[in-house]
C-alpha cells in the first residue's frame, strides 16, 4: 500500500470530536473526550494529530508525556482505513526527534503482544522489549509489552562526564 504523507500538528479543541471517535474504534479503554481536552492544558504532555493534508481531515494521533528526562508514549491510534500506510511511523518520528532535541533518557510505551504491526514499528525505531504488565489490557485480557527506546549522548560530549549533565 502507498505510503501516506499527512501533516503532523498540535492537538487542538476541533479535534477532539474525532479523536474520541477515534479512541472508541481503537481501545477497548478509551479515554473520552474530556479526557482529550484535558491534555491540552497538561504542560507536560505533548498530542500531536495526523491530518490529511488537502482536507485537513484527522487520520491519527499521538500523545507524549514527557516527566523530568523521561518520555511517556501514552496512545497512538489511526483510523483503520489509514492503517499500514506510514501515519503512525511519521507520528513517532516526531516524538523521536523532540526526545533527541530535547535530550531525553528514553522513550517508552506499552503494547499489545497481538499488535505484531505496532511491535514492529517501535522496533524499527529502536525500541526493544523491556518488560510486561501482567493483565494489563481488557476485552481481550492480554498483557502489556512494555518497550523502550534508550537514548545514549555519550559520544556527542567527547567522554567528557561533565558535559552529560
Amino acid at each position: 500500500m502507498e505510503k501516506m504523507r499527512v501533516n503532523v500538528v498540535p492537538m487542538h479543541p476541533d479535534h477532539l470530536d474525532e479523536l474520541a471517535r477515534l479512541e472508541k474504534i481503537c481501545f477497548s479503554r478509551p479515554w473520552s473526550r474530556a479526557m482529550l481536552a484535558e491534555e491540552l492544558d497538561n504542560q507536560c504532555a505533548a498530542f500531536l494529530v495526523a491530518v490529511e493534508p488537502v482536507t485537513d481531515k484527522v487520520v491519527g494521533y499521538a500523545g507524549l508525556l514527557v516527566m523530568a528526562d523521561e518520555g511517556y508514549i501514552t496512545n497512538v491510534a489511526v483510523f483503520p482505513e489509514y492503517r499500514r500506510r506510514g501515519v503512525a511511523e511519521q507520528l513517532i518520528t516526531v516524538f523521536d526527534k523532540f526526545a533527541r532535541g530535547n535530550r531525553l533518557a528514553f522513550l517508552t510505551l506499552e503494547v499489545r503482544p497481538s499488535n505484531t504491526a505496532a511491535i514492529a514499528l517501535y522496533q524499527s525505531f529502536g525500541f526493544e522489549e523491556v518488560g510486561r504488565r501482567r493483565n494489563y489490557y481488557d476485552l481481550p485480557k492480554e498483557d502489556a509489552l512494555i518497550m523502550t527506546k534508550n537514548y545514549d549522548y555519550g559520544e556527542e560530549t567527547n567522554g567528557d562526564p561533565a558535559a552529560e549533565r
